[in-house]
């Protein structure tokens, strides 16, 4: 008796992907919610085609990143740490004082802290475009406006 095959798995390959821009409106949501959305998107898994080992994700525009919110105390208590490669070059920076600095520092953090840690990662992180204000230089891409 011959088994019938009625679950198969579809892989794609990466000539047959085709991507889409979207853009995100960052004012008003919270960081860690809207990172995840955004890390969903850059990976693939929106689509029903996921294949883990193919870059078939989506390239993402973020715009009004410094209208992005946390909650509770997190905004005076919340640091983000560097090393500088020097003896006693831990440096430690308050999240107000690096939405102050660089407002596209705390999503793109929060985005690449979710993605794989590989080439493929890295690969998947270039399509991420981050702006401080509404203005972008992406219309040629068509990018398509998403509301979370």
């Amino acid at each position: 008796m011959q088994r019938k095959k009625d679950n198969t798995t579809t892989l794609v390959r990466k000539e047959d992907v085709r991507k889409k821009w979207y853009i995100f409106d960052a004012s008003g949501k919270t960081l860690g919610r809207f990172c995840s959305e955004i890390a969903k998107i850059l990976r693939g898994k929106h689509k029903v085609s996921f294949t883990p080992n193919v870059d078939n994700g989506d390239g993402v525009i973020i715009i009004n990143a410094d209208k992005i919110l946390v909650t509770g105390n997190k905004e005076a208590q919340k640091l983000y740490r560097y090393y500088t490669g020097h003896i006693g070059g831990l440096r430690e920076v308050p999240f107000r004082n690096m939405m102050a600095r660089h407002p596209d520092y705390a999503i793109r953090h929060g985005v690449k802290g979710m993605m794989p840690k590989s080439r493929l990662g890295k690969q998947q992180m270039r399509k991420l475009r981050i702006f401080k204000g509404e203005e972008h230089p992406f219309t040629a891409q068509q990018p398509v406006k998403v509301n979370i």
